[in-house]
């Protein structure tokens, strides 16, 4: 049995070899190996927790209040944006001014139509903004809404109350109207033909040689990054570029009684071809679409123009259509009483020489399906339909089924093809030839049959048969216009009313009948016309005006 002390020894080796097993061990140094390092333990860090994401701010647009209503309405930012009404807040600024154009805004000077003055300067017009009133001029109070108030209280300061009247949009015409001397500032898209469109130091917006840069109611705007932003305005925005866009503009020009025959073909043949138009030629080849009612045909077997006393059978020699083309005639009318003078051949010739031309026709032709056809023209997107007949006795209208000439007034078929246009977005143009009168006034004998025609669906109704100028009907929304005188005819010597005459200028817009300007014109010999003085157009204007019948709407 071992003996206390042995115990006691034994114990003390057991506890001497469980500490130096639960010691650290090394690895046991090389011969060659330097001192051995040991390395401190490194503490575990803590699991790091997710840090919160800023949300970027969206970009934001101020747009100026005093920008004009319909502009405002078309503007479109990107989803990404804000609008703000903080201008000092936004990256983007849209206001007037020119520093960084990106859109031009139009509005006219309007009138109702039966107003005499035909411009103003941009002086007298600031002056009655600001309410400095002069009796000799047309304008004395505008009449404006409540948006053109603000997009030029922005342009000239405020307008003062004497002379300026803040109304409705929808009471703007009838003050007008009712209150002489009343005018308005429309902004273009609003112009439509029971206003006269004033120009402004000679620019018009309804010309095509219109300068917007020259326009004193061309209204400049600004996309102004006011450096808070890295990207492109105009990624994020966009704009409408103009109110007035050229190339959705047509002008269509209407005239009256063409018939080179007589003393008219008499001057020609001694001055040339070109000489009737001497004076209105330019006005005739600024228009997109220019109607001649050229009411003879030609004829290869035409003798020379025989004096006025001689009979009213007529015909024109071949070289005589040189004067069409060079006022850049498009449109000719045959509906004219006179169209089938000459016998069948002369019509066939006729057609042909328009033909190779490319010019259209309509309201006569080789047969009667012919002849009704309507001339649809397509230009600048606007679609013009021209309709046409003769409204007089049948004898004067001779197109058949087999046989040329000018097609009679079947008012049963006509509405039913206006109609039928208006359906397709065609605006129809209707001409006639119909009772000839020696007044200025308004006929009862023709009114039915314009204004069924303007009830059907025609934008504008055109006497073109009148040897003197008529007067004027607004009805059913269309332009009436009971006869508009000789282009080339030589009824000189027979009074001052035969010496007159109008050629109606009419504007399209974007799919839309906007406008009707009145030319002016006075025969200076048998067959050369000018542009009336300001006093003959004045009083012409006076005389027409005072018989022509308003119904607006």
């Amino acid at each position: 049995m071992p003996n206390k002390l042995h115990i006691i020894v034994l114990a003390c080796l057991a506890v001497t070899l469980a500490v130096s097993a639960c010691a650290p061990q090394s690895s046991a140094p090389s011969a060659t190996a330097g001192p051995t390092t040991v390395q401190p333990t490194q503490p575990v860090p803590p699991t790091a927790l997710p840090q919160p994401t800023a949300t970027p701010r969206p970009l934001a647009l101020w747009i100026d209040p005093s920008l004009p209503g319909d502009f405002r309405a078309q503007v479109a930012v990107d989803a990404s944006m804000v609008t703000t009404t903080d201008a000092g807040a936004a990256d983007f600024l849209l206001t007037t001014g020119d520093s960084m154009p990106a859109s031009q805004w139009v509005y006219a000077l309007a009138a109702p139509f039966p107003t005499i003055p035909d411009d103003l300067s941009t002086a007298a017009l600031l002056q009655v903004w600001l309410g400095q009133v002069d009796d000799q001029l047309p304008l004395e109070r505008l009449v404006v809404d409540a948006s053109t108030a603000a997009v030029f209280e922005a342009q000239w300061g405020a307008p003062s109350r004497q002379t300026v009247d803040v109304v409705s949009t929808e009471t703007i015409s009838d003050q007008c109207w009712n209150t002489p001397g009343s005018w308005t500032l429309l902004p273009f898209e609003a112009i439509d033909h029971t206003w006269k469109i004033i120009s402004l130091d000679g620019q018009s917006p309804l010309r095509k040689s219109f300068d917007p840069n020259q326009y004193a109611l061309t209204i400049s705007i600004s996309l102004i990054n006011q450096g808070t932003a890295s990207v492109q305005p105009s990624d994020l925005i966009s704009l409408p570029a103009t109110n007035r866009d050229p190339s959705k503009l047509t002008t269509v020009i209407l005239t009256g009684v063409t018939a080179l025959v007589r003393a008219t073909a008499q001057m020609m043949e001694l001055k040339g071809m070109a000489y009737p138009a001497t004076d209105i030629g330019a006005d005739l080849r600024e228009a997109d679409i220019l109607h001649i009612n050229n009411e003879i045909p030609f004829a290869e077997n035409c003798p020379p123009p025989f004096p006025r006393e001689d009979n009213l059978v007529f015909c024109s020699k071949e070289k005589y259509i040189q004067l069409l083309e060079d006022i850049g005639t498009d449109v000719v009318e045959l509906s004219g009483d006179h169209f089938q003078d000459w016998g069948p051949e002369a019509d066939y010739f006729t057609l042909d020489l328009y033909r190779q031309r490319g010019w259209g026709y309509y309201g006569g032709g080789e047969n009667l399906a012919d002849g009704r056809k309507p001339l649809l023209i397509e230009h600048n997107g606007n679609h013009i339909a021209f309709l046409g007949c003769n409204a007089k006795a049948r004898g004067y209208a001779t197109a058949s089924e087999t046989q040329p000439g000018a097609v009679f007034c079947d008012f049963d078929f006509l509405t039913a093809q206006i109609q039928e246009l208006r359906q397709q977005g065609y605006l129809p143009i209707v001409t006639f030839q119909h009772l000839e009168y020696y007044d200025y006034k308004i006929n009862p004998y023709l009114q039915p049959d314009f204004q069924r025609v303007a009830e059907a669906g025609a934008v504008i109704v055109s006497g073109s048969q009148a040897h003197q100028p008529h007067a004027f009907e607004f009805f059913n929304g269309a332009f009436l216009h009971y006869g508009l005188g000789n282009l080339f005819f030589d009824q000189l010597k027979e009074g001052i009313p035969t010496q007159q005459a109008f050629i109606d200028r009419h504007v399209f817009y974007d799919g839309k009948y906007i406008s009707t300007e009145l030319l002016t014109t006075r025969f200076v010999d048998y067959a050369r016309s000018r542009p009336m003085t300001a006093e003959e157009r004045a009083e012409l204007l006076d005389t027409v005006f005072d018989l022509s019948l308003w119904n607006r709407p």
